[in-house]
């Protein structure tokens, strides 16, 4: 399902926080967001799945606009996996995936086998149906990640949205969780600040700043070292690969 957003804005309170921001994302595509903090990618995220509402613009979701769209119709088309959450409670993997089929269950319907189906799949899909049993504050910071990923799996969504996935993961949980979110067959939008990261696991990027977007496209084209030196604030090396079209950025000191 695709994604456009149109001159969007945003604003909480006297402050505009995204403004007039216009992207698309083509079905099946991952598309990343980059910015520094305080540039609007969390914001536009929610945006997205209604759980702001715009000041102007439209969003459309596969050519509807989402405002058209009712709320448990969203929560069944769109899932989002927030940064890292805690919790107390004493719940299994198992019970977390399970949460993510509460979008498609009326308040007194009875589990099914569908239900059953859709979490087994999802903890296929992400490597965990083996600690299935296994108590959610047991897992190191990547498998907890993978649960997240799989209760948004377990909703069968056709839009993925992932605000700052790989945040305080070591580097093989980040490229563990990208390279899953890159074969996932959903279109997905993924906030990040790895920019290396971002050149190699999205087919696009935007890069927003003070909630506008200051470059869109393919990465090797987004990832100049001009950009990265105006919008990050740091000088940086940009070699493009003639292999696979992507880019790998060095960062200098000084």
């Amino acid at each position: 399902m695709s994604i456009a957003v149109d001159t969007v804005t945003f604003a909480a309170g006297d402050s505009l926080i995204v403004n007039g921001v216009s992207l698309t994302v083509e079905k099946g595509k991952v598309l990343g967001l980059l910015g520094p903090n305080g540039s609007g990618k969390s914001s536009l995220l929610r945006l997205i799945c209604r759980l702001r509402k715009v000041k102007s613009g439209v969003i459309r979701l596969g050519g509807s606009d989402i405002a058209s769209i009712s709320r448990g119709d969203i929560a069944r088309r769109i899932a989002l996996v927030e940064q890292q959450a805690t919790t107390d409670t004493q719940v299994t993997v198992m019970d977390v995936v399970r949460l993510g089929r509460t979008p498609h269950r009326g308040p007194l319907s009875a589990w099914s086998a569908q239900d059953d189906a859709a979490v087994s799949d999802a903890l296929v899909r992400v490597g965990m149906q083996s600690r299935a049993g296994q108590l959610w504050q047991t897992l190191s910071g990547g498998e907890r990640q993978r649960v997240h990923i799989a209760r948004a799996l377990a909703q069968t969504p056709r839009v993925l949205l992932l605000d700052e996935p790989t945040n305080h993961l070591d580097i093989q949980h980040q490229l563990d969780i990208l390279g899953l979110v890159s074969r996932l067959d959903v279109t997905s939008i993924v906030a990040l600040h790895d920019l290396n990261l971002a050149a190699m696991f999205c087919d696009s990027l935007a890069v927003l700043q003070k909630g506008e977007v200051v470059a869109a496209g393919p990465p090797e084209d987004v990832l100049t070292q001009e950009l990265i030196e105006r919008v990050f604030g740091v000088r940086a090396h940009v070699q493009k690969s003639s292999v696979h079209g992507r880019c790998n950025i060095q960062y200098m000191a000084g």
